[in-house]
């Protein structure tokens, strides 16, 4: 149509095997009884929040074509699932999946942190000492041998990243397996100089889980490389595949998170379906 601008999409976003998963969890609608206009109904405020999610595009210029409501709806509907932890649960219902599969490597886990630039500022951010004192925030990952995202966090960008790791193996959730106790624990941790801490291998101990961290002054940057680099991939997965995520343009830091989160999630569910991202 004359004057309208379409985005042309091979696939849809919400795919029925991620709507499966998801439509059990989402907390059931709000009565209305002033009546009034229907919402717009949930799979089509899912399109619209994992539009944003891969393309970066601003809420307001949400295309009305492809039915799923104004942004602001998406935005709501984002915030009120955040507070309802649907995407945390997304993301446990998927590792739940995987680790009957057998698909969870728990021989080894890989920890690290990315930041981003946070152009409007807000919550959970801070100076960046290595982007010019700009505005950002640093994004945790903590993945298993293959890369599978088991937990994330945020933290502000002037944050050191060794304060986080405890956090971070605290929320791995417990795994279903195949057989016996649910796991939450990997056997050993890569990690970069950036956790060479006595705490840090403290924190690590505490937990049953073997330190694997490079030493300052004493190992070469690339001695725990062929371990490490899983968790790299992951947030190129993460910052590639969903542009959203490669800035911040949230002021509230929960809103980020659900991105996050999610993005986690659909990582997972491509491991799933294809055991391959």
């Amino acid at each position: 149509m004359d004057g309208y601008w379409m985005w042309p999409m091979a696939k849809p976003l919400v795919s029925d095997a991620l709507w499966a998963r998801i439509r059990p969890l989402l907390p059931p609608p709000r009565p209305r009884p002033r009546g009034g206009r229907p919402p717009v109904g949930d799979r089509a405020t899912l399109t619209g929040i994992l539009f944003v999610l891969r393309t970066g595009i601003g809420w307001e210029y949400l295309p009305q074509e492809m039915g799923c409501g104004s942004g602001m709806t998406c935005w709501r509907r984002l915030r009120d699932w955040q507070l309802a932890g649907v995407w945390q649960r997304l993301h446990e219902v998927l590792l739940d999946e995987l680790g009957q599969a057998n698909k969870i490597d728990w021989s080894r886990a890989s920890l690290d942190a990315s930041s981003v630039r946070a152009n409007g500022g807000g919550q959970e951010t801070g100076s960046n000492p290595t982007d010019r004192g700009k505005l950002g925030t640093k994004q945790h990952l903590i993945v298993d041998r293959q890369g599978i995202p088991l937990a994330t966090a945020l933290s502000p960008a002037n944050v050191n990243e060794c304060t986080m790791l405890s956090e971070l193996l605290d929320r791995v959730p417990h795994i279903r397996g195949r057989r016996g106790r649910r796991r939450f624990r990997p056997r050993k941790l890569h990690a970069d100089k950036a956790y060479d801490h006595v705490f840090c291998r403290m924190a690590c101990r505490v937990r049953g889980i073997a330190p694997r961290i490079a030493r300052r002054g004493v190992e070469a940057k690339d001695r725990l490389g062929r371990h490490r680099w899983v968790v790299e991939r992951t947030f190129a997965w993460l910052h590639g595949a969903y542009r959203r995520l490669a800035t911040r343009y949230e002021r509230r830091a929960e809103i980020h998170y659900a991105f996050l989160s999610l993005g986690a999630a659909l990582i997972c569910l491509n491991h799933v379906r294809e055991g391959l991202y």
